[in-house]
C-alpha cells in the first residue's frame, strides 16, 4: 500500500490529489482546490506551502507528483506558475519527501492514452479508473491526473526490474 500525492500548481487555484497504491489497483483517497484569492503573490505562496505541508501531515503520502511547469500565454504567467509550483516543491522537500515532475503531455499519456486530450477526457478517465461518482473538478482532476501518472510509471519500472536477463534470454521474476 502506497499513498501517492498529485499537485497542480498555480498561482490562483491549485489542485491537489491524494491515491492509494495496492498492487495495479488505485483507490481515491482525497482531492480538493486550494484556492488562492487576489491577495499579493507572496500571500498566495505561502497559502500553497501551507497547505500542501498540512495535507502531507494529514495524510503521510510516500510518493508526490507535479506537473512541469508550461510556457503560459505570457512569461509573467509563466514566472507566477512556476513560483507556485516551487513553494509545492518546497513544501513536499521540507516534510523529507522526494518529487516526481512530469509534464502535461505525459500526464495525458499515462491517464488517456493521448498527450493531445483535453481537460473532459482527463476529468472523465480520472472519474472512470478511480470509479468515482462524478467527475471531479478540473484542478482536483488534474492532480489525481497526475498521481495516476506517477503510479503508472512506478508499475512499468517494477515491471521492467522483475524482468531480468538469464544466460541470453529475458527471464521474469527473480534473478539466477
Amino acid at each position: 500500500m502506497t499513498l501517492i500525492l498529485g499537485i497542480d500548481p498555480g498561482s490562483r487555484k491549485t489542485g491537489f490529489g491524494i491515491i492509494q497504491t495496492q498492487g495495479s489497483r488505485q483507490i481515491y483517497v482525497a482531492s480538493g482546490v486550494i484556492r488562492l484569492g487576489d491577495g499579493a503573490l507572496s500571500g498566495r505562496l505561502k497559502i500553497i506551502f501551507d497547505s500542501i505541508s498540512s495535507l502531507i501531515d494529514e495524510h503521510r503520502p510516500e510518493h508526490v507528483a507535479i506537473e512541469e511547469v508550461f510556457m503560459a500565454k505570457s512569461a509573467g504567467s509563466a514566472l507566477k506558475l512556476g513560483q507556485a509550483r516551487g513553494a509545492a516543491v518546497v513544501a513536499c522537500v521540507n516534510r523529507g519527501l522526494s518529487v516526481a515532475d512530469y509534464t502535461a503531455r505525459q500526464i495525458k499519456q499515462a491517464v488517456v492514452g493521448t498527450g493531445a486530450a483535453n481537460k473532459e477526457q482527463v476529468q472523465h478517465m480520472v472519474q472512470t479508473l478511480l470509479k468515482l461518482p462524478a467527475a471531479p473538478q478540473e484542478d482536483a482532476a488534474d492532480a489525481l491526473a497526475t498521481a495516476l501518472c506517477h503510479a503508472h510509471m512506478r508499475q512499468g519500472l517494477a515491471a521492467m526490474i522483475s524482468v531480468a536477463p538469464v544466460s541470453g534470454r529475458m527471464r521474469r521474476g527473480r534473478l539466477g
